[in-house]
């Protein structure tokens, strides 16, 4: 073998035999003291320590301050399912309340009149616009008729137009096939108020010598005994009287928005009841505009 050739196991084994006597002195040291040529290592390891216990500190707060987020972010959402579902049941509670409200006021108005009526259910509106109808929830099964009349605690809606077995169709007093007699509450002028359109009525075949106002509260007359006597029907909107014509030319708006009607009455038998005094709809009641028509 060629000692003098380089060979990298001979030049391990020197460096090996030459470190030796530096490790015995080392070994000789105390142990507080940093030999020389330990201290570039020690100075390297502590700077990749350092930079590893930074590198990994910074991992964990930005790994704790995403966790946090997500849980702020949950705990959120979840605050705001909760007060979605608190609005839910406020509303709920809110239509419980108006239901109750008006159904105690149906109870109250049954109670205080002699008028056979039966309540039921608004249960669809009529899309077409050809007729003015809704659909109660009652029929010929619990003793409904053609032509009985139909109201609310406001006043007057129109008749039962077509019964079926569980439902029935009604016809608005709004319907240009409608017709109800009627009087002025005020001065007891007397007509026949007839369906216009979707929102609107006329006081038709009123003499021109009448006293009607604009605001005056057009009653029902009360002699056909299908509707009683006094319930409100519609308010006066404009008075024309126009020079050559036979009659009054009256513009009636209805009293109830069948838009807002949820539940009414039909009435079997009015008994000739006049309900003028009892819901105060005469003359007092009303404040009619102070001009009048045109003369």
């Amino acid at each position: 073998m060629n000692w003098f050739n380089f060979d990298l196991r001979k030049a391990a084994v020197w460096f090996v035999a030459a470190l030796l006597p530096l490790v015995s002195i080392n070994m000789q040291q105390r142990p507080s003291a940093v030999p020389w040529f330990d201290q570039p290592f020690s100075f390297v390891a502590g700077l990749v320590q350092n930079g590893f216990f930074s590198f990994s500190d910074g991992v964990r707060g930005t790994t704790a301050l995403y966790v946090n987020l997500i849980d702020i972010k949950k705990e959120s959402q979840r605050v705001a399912d909760d007060n979605q579902a608190l609005k839910s049941q406020l509303l709920e509670m809110q239509e419980l309340q108006k239901e109750n409200s008006r159904l105690l006021g149906l109870l109250d108005f049954q109670a205080k009149t002699k008028m056979q009526m039966l309540a039921a259910r608004v249960i669809s509106r009529d899309l077409l616009t050809d007729h003015a109808t809704i659909r109660i929830s009652k029929g010929t099964h619990h003793g409904l008729k053609a032509g009985q009349a139909v109201i609310s605690t406001e006043g007057v809606v129109g008749y039962v137009f077509r019964p079926d077995a569980f439902t029935s169709q009604v016809l608005l007093v709004t319907d240009r096939y409608a017709v109800v007699d009627g009087i002025v509450a005020r001065s007891r002028a007397r007509g026949i108020a007839e369906g216009k359109g979707p929102d609107a009525l006329a006081f038709r075949y009123v003499e021109k010598s009448e006293d009607i106002q604009k605001g005056d509260l057009i009653v029902t007359s009360g002699i056909d005994n299908i509707f009683p006597k006094g319930f409100p029907v519609a308010i006066v909107e404009e008075v024309e009287n126009k020079q050559y014509a036979a009659s009054l030319r009256v513009e009636l708006k209805p009293v109830v928005d069948p838009d807002k009607l949820e539940e009414v009455f039909v009435i079997s038998n009015a008994k000739e009841e006049d309900l003028t005094s009892r819901l105060s709809l005469d003359a007092a009641s009303v404040e009619p505009a102070k001009e009048t028509g045109p003369k």
